[in-house]
Order: structure tokens, then C-alpha cells, then sequence
């Protein structure tokens, strides 16, 4: 692998531009694997997938697949699914209930908190071998916090605290819990698992990215502009007439109406500037007007107006989730090799809220995340060109300058862009990659 200095690091990520190298070099993307996913604070899981003692849910950072579990005592815990003795993945499945964790190939057994139970014909080791090691052990991550329900993991032992990551992103995942009547979410209606031939990166680069629906989405923009006015038969055909002709807004829409944020660690979130005559245009919805009275039942009429007008559509929170509040819906990205991608879908259920939200929902997600959705086949199609296309050995340089001279400073310790087809939220990760990536080895260099 080869070895990049900082120095030689930092020439790839200059103002407004990035080089190719970054999505096409194997030995940068086993270096993101050890410096990115081995030193941040990665999301794995929510909390309402592991309810009971002995619940467990298959997750992964990067490649390294995980077991999230809630041990007896209550605790949750995040376990490298492997078994100390000949390396085997223990747990096959990917949710389920266990009082223990036995291995196919040999038998040795383990504790839901990865402890080393039991295992057959023990004696004639050597004398260094201790079953009793925490090492000898589905062991487990060294660092585990969860905010409101999200949980995250960290490989490193030591490093900031979540929310001193999350900084100012806590207030879009207090969006996602707070539009909830009884205050708290659940993961429900099964996942959505997508795959694409490119690098990890571009996910998250293209979900807050502005200037793109009016061209990969045209074919779908114009299905939606050919359908009549009058309301479809099902919420699922409004959602999608509604969406795919949102994407079809001029420039003009997206420069005056619509912002975007960036914050430090390479978070950012793409959002309206609030208008109460949107709530207003909402209200035409009857699940949505015995929403909003559920809401203010629980948390007041003024504390419900200030839950609904938080208006963001993609929160991301570097280096692997994307969520929008409104919709309830998560996204994981998983980086399986240089240019293969996985990405995880999840729902969630507003506890409190009438069910018809949830089925809404739903509908939203298969219009948006579906294998056969018009709008995602669009994204994969696009990844894939980008994939193909940085191979072909042309433009050394990729530009992510646009907005660049007139980025502003935010209140909350962060930027924005003048407005929201800027391209400053591709700048900010790459400065969030650029520390990531440097931090390890410049602190070894002034060790030595």
C-alpha cells in the first residue's frame, strides 16, 4: 500500500477542486477504511431494534461486520461478529433474539456482552492462553454513545465525544424525535438495500447536491408533469407525482428557496427557508391535520408550531448517514471496495402519530428508495457513469467549486452557501477527509 505523507495528502484536496485519485486509488480507499471508518464516530444502529435482553441486529463499519446487542444488564453493546478461535463470522443472521452466541465451527459460546462462555476440549494450550481474556472474546468496540435513541460506534479508544462530533446536527436528529407525539421513534417496515458500482463517497455528495434533479430526474419529472392535476387514487401516487415535480424546479426555486448548511467533522444538511403557508397547504391532508392534533395535544400548540417549521430535507452526518426528518427515513452508507457501495434504507414509526403517516411513509420510500423507483434508478444509473468514467484517464482535477466566493459564515459554527446550489457541503467533507486522514500520521511524526 502506498504510503502518503500529509503533505502529499493535502495536494489532493485543493480550494475548489479534488483530485481523481481520491475515488479511484485502492491504497486511499484502504487508508479511508483505517483513518475515516477506524477513528470516527460511525452510525450502527437505533435503539428500538434491540428492545429486550438478548435482541441483536446485524451492522458493519465499513467492512467489519458487527453485532448490536442488549445485554442482560440493559446495556447495548456493539461486538465484532467474529470467534477468538479460528475467525469464523458467529452470528449468520441479521436480527433476532439469543441468550448466548454459539459458533458453527467449533462450538465455542459467548455471552451477549461477547464474554467467552464455554468452549469443548480447552486443556493442552499453551501457557499464555487465558479463556478469561477480554481479548479471547467476541470483542467488543471500544467506544459506544447514542443520542436520542441513534446509536454510534467508534474503533478508536480514545478521541471526542459524540456529541462534541455531532456539534450543531443534534438539533436534525432532535427534528427526526421530536415530530414524534409521544417523543420517541421506532425502526419499522423492513429496509431497502441498494448497491452501486463507484465510490462510497459520492452518496452522500449527491443527496444535498441542489443542481442535479432538473437532469437525472428529467425522464421522471416530465412522467409527473404529463399526470393530470386532480388528486391520484392512493397518498403513494400523490407522494410521487409531488416529489418527481419538485425536482423538475428551475434554478431560480433552489437559489431563493431552498438553503444549505455545513458544520465541522463534514455534517451538513440541505433545507427550506420556513414558510407557514406550506403547513397551511398541508392541512388539506386529513392524516396530516389529525397529526398536527396529536402533536399539539402532547406538546402544545406554540411547541408544535416550532417542531413543524423546522423544514430540512437531507441531514448528513459524515462519514456514512443521510436522513430526512419529514419523511422519517435513514440512510447507511456501507463502503464495501473502492468502487462498490451498499446503502441501507430504514424507516421509522412516530410514536403517537395516526398510522396513515406511517403508510405515508412507506409509500414515500418505495416512490424514492425502491428498486423500482424512477427516482433511484436515476442516482444508481449516475453513480455508476461516474464510476466508469474516472477510469478513463481524463480530467485530472474534479471541481467542486461553485459558490466557492461567496461561501458565508453560519451562527451555529459553521458555513453556508448563498444558496443552495452551492457546493459547499462537497468542500466541507473533503476538509472533514483531509483532518481524518492526516491526524494519524502527523501525530506519529511528532512522536518520533
Amino acid at each position: 500500500m502506498t504510503a502518503y505523507t500529509p503533505a502529499e495528502l493535502g495536494q489532493f484536496v485543493q480550494p475548489g477542486r479534488v483530485h481523481r485519485s481520491l475515488y479511484t486509488d485502492p491504497a486511499i480507499f484502504e487508508l479511508e477504511m483505517e483513518r475515516i471508518f477506524g477513528q470516527a464516530w460511525i452510525y450502527v444502529g437505533h435503539e428500538s431494534q434491540v428492545t429486550r435482553a438478548g435482541d441483536y441486529v446485524a451492522t458493519a463499519i465499513a467492512q467489519k461486520p458487527l453485532l448490536l446487542v442488549r445485554h442482560s444488564d440493559g446495556k447495548i453493546y456493539v461486538l465484532h461478529n467474529q470467534c477468538a478461535h479460528r475467525g469464523a463470522m458467529v452470528v449468520a443472521a441479521e436480527r433476532g433474539n439469543a441468550s448466548e452466541f454459539r459458533c458453527c465451527y467449533h462450538g465455542w459460546t459467548y455471552n451477549t456482552d461477547g464474554k467467552l462462555i464455554s468452549a469443548p476440549l480447552l486443556q493442552g494450550y499453551p501457557g499464555h492462553f487465558d479463556p478469561q481474556d477480554p481479548r479471547t472474546a467476541m470483542v467488543q468496540v471500544p467506544r459506544v454513545a447514542s443520542y436520542r435513541g441513534f446509536v454510534f460506534a467508534s474503533l478508536a479508544p480514545e478521541g471526542p465525544s459524540l456529541e462534541s462530533f455531532l456539534g450543531y446536527m443534534t438539533t436534525s436528529l432532535d427534528d427526526m424525535v421530536d415530530r414524534a407525539p409521544d417523543g420517541e421513534i421506532e425502526v419499522a417496515g423492513g429496509v431497502f438495500k441498494h448497491a452501486y458500482n463507484a465510490n462510497w463517497k459520492l452518496y452522500l455528495e449527491n443527496l444535498c447536491d441542489a443542481a442535479h434533479p432538473i437532469f437525472v430526474h428529467q425522464s421522471s419529472i416530465e412522467a409527473a408533469k404529463a399526470q393530470p392535476d386532480v388528486p391520484p387514487p392512493s397518498a403513494a401516487g400523490e407522494i410521487a407525482i409531488r416529489q418527481m415535480r419538485q425536482n423538475g424546479a428551475p434554478y431560480s426555486f433552489w437559489e431563493s428557496q431552498v438553503g444549505i448548511w455545513t458544520y465541522p467533522n463534514g455534517h451538513s444538511f440541505l433545507g427550506d427557508y420556513h414558510d407557514d403557508a406550506k403547513l397551511v397547504a398541508a392541512l388539506k391532508d386529513p392524516a396530516f391535520r389529525d397529526y398536527i392534533a396529536a402533536l399539539e395535544a402532547k406538546q402544545g400548540k406554540e411547541r408544535a408550531k416550532q417542531i413543524l417549521e423546522v423544514r430540512r430535507w437531507n441531514s448528513n452526518i459524515y462519514p456514512n448517514l443521510s436522513f430526512m426528518s419529514q419523511f422519517q427515513q435513514l440512510r447507511v452508507v456501507h463502503p464495501v471496495a473502492l468502487n462498490r457501495t451498499v446503502v441501507y434504507t430504514y424507516n421509522f414509526r412516530l410514536k403517537g402519530a395516526p398510522e396513515k403517516m406511517f403508510e405515508q411513509t412507506i409509500a414515500f420510500a418505495n416512490v424514492v428508495n425502491g428498486t423500482g423507483s424512477l427516482v433511484l434508478t436515476d442516482d444508481l444509473e449516475t453513480y455508476g457513469r461516474i464510476g466508469t468514467g474516472l477510469m478513463s484517464g481524463g480530467a485530472e482535477w474534479l471541481q467542486i467549486g461553485r459558490g466557492f466566493a461567496s461561501d458565508l459564515a453560519d451562527e451555529h459554527g459553521g458555513r453556508r452557501g448563498k444558496n443552495s446550489t452551492s457546493e459547499i457541503f462537497i468542500r466541507n467533507m473533503f476538509d472533514a477527509w483531509l483532518g481524518l486522514m492526516t491526524a494519524a500520521t502527523a501525530s506519529a511524526e511528532r512522536a518520533a
